[in-house]
């Protein structure tokens, strides 16, 4: 039974990462040691599973389907995700260097911790390794779209969320973000469906829930496949991931523009659209009127409760490595 607890959470520390736009659940799960057991469980969740119940029964069938670690981790997976949309949003608008600087430490032992998994590095493994931190550095300063609000395109950003989940390094609630429908997904429907149940978030939800379990059993195939067969270029590959998505959890940025979205007579949400990674002494606060930044003014970088937050997110991380491995 201790160890379903310790995987439920696994799966609250993988929920939680998931809610943070540039945090990866498929990063926490692969430090954990449980990554390719995840990818080998969802592979095997086929329909022609089901006739095990016929005849052989359910006991049989939940053993299968590997069901304790399933139900342990999706559960864990759950309460994560409710924690972090009515927690991490607030951290993050409250003290959003502390929050990033703690992220930052946690990606930067990540990056090691991948890194070491592969033995002996050779051509393929740096040019991979180069290309992926490339893409995942771009998707970091792509600046955010307004999403389709129709159900396919919430169906669409389920499906790519999703594989960006089982990717470490590539945030789907980022992912999210660039797609425009982080605010109308998460914030609109989750957590009101959480708070104040209808049938129209209802349905939205559905329909992104749906995606993602599409996503899931396709992608997870794929990953499945490239570890069996490829499985330092794969560590290479998303090593670089990891390394790109730096940019994104960097905690002193320079905003460069934002947008001014109109949420009814009073309330208003202001949604960055382009901002760089600066040096902590050159972080400041932008003074705007209406949709336009006019100015900037000077702001306390938090210097030294940054790096302490760095350091407890890379020791947590050095914790979980250690604590997780299975003893000689």
């Amino acid at each position: 039974m201790k160890k379903y607890m310790f995987l439920a959470f696994k799966g609250m520390a993988m929920g939680m990462a998931e809610v943070v736009p540039g945090v990866s659940g498929g990063t926490i799960a692969f430090i954990t040691g449980i990554y390719e057991e995840l990818l080998h469980t969802i592979k095997e969740l086929t329909p022609a599973k089901l006739l095990i119940i016929k005849d052989k029964g359910f006991t049989d069938f939940w053993a299968s389907i590997n069901g304790n670690f399933i139900l342990f981790l999706l559960g864990g997976m759950a309460l994560g995700l409710i924690a972090g949309v009515f927690t991490i949003a607030k951290l993050l608008s409250a003290y959003p260097i502390l929050v990033w600087s703690f992220f930052f430490g946690l990606i930067i032992a990540s990056v090691l911790y991948v890194g070491k998994q592969i033995n002996k590095w050779r051509v393929i493994e740096v040019v991979l390794l180069i290309i992926s931190a490339a893409v995942s550095y771009f998707i970091t300063i792509a600046a955010p779209s307004e999403g389709p609000q129709e159900l396919w395109f919430v169906f669409l950003s389920g499906f790519i969320a999703i594989c960006a989940l089982m990717l470490p390094g590539v945030s789907g609630s980022f992912l999210l973000l660039l797609l425009g429908m982080y605010q109308y997904i998460v914030t609109d429907n989750v957590k009101t469906l959480l708070s104040d149940f209808n049938t129209d978030s209802l349905l939205v939800v559905a329909v992104f829930a749906l995606g993602c379990l599409t996503g899931l059993l396709s992608f997870s195939r794929l990953l499945s496949w490239t570890f069996k067969k490829y499985k330092f270029p794969t560590l290479a590959l998303l090593t670089g991931f990891l390394l790109g998505s730096l940019n994104k959890v960097w905690p002193w940025k320079h905003i460069e523009s934002i947008y001014v979205k109109n949420l009814g007579k009073i309330d208003e949400k202001v949604v960055v659209l382009t901002e760089k990674s600066v040096l902590p002494a050159h972080h400041d606060a932008f003074i705007r009127e209406g949709a336009n930044i006019v100015g900037y003014e000077a702001t306390d970088n938090y210097l030294i409760g940054a790096i302490t937050m760095m350091a407890i997110g890379f020791l947590m991380l050095w914790a979980m490595e250690r604590f997780s491995q299975p003893k000689a």
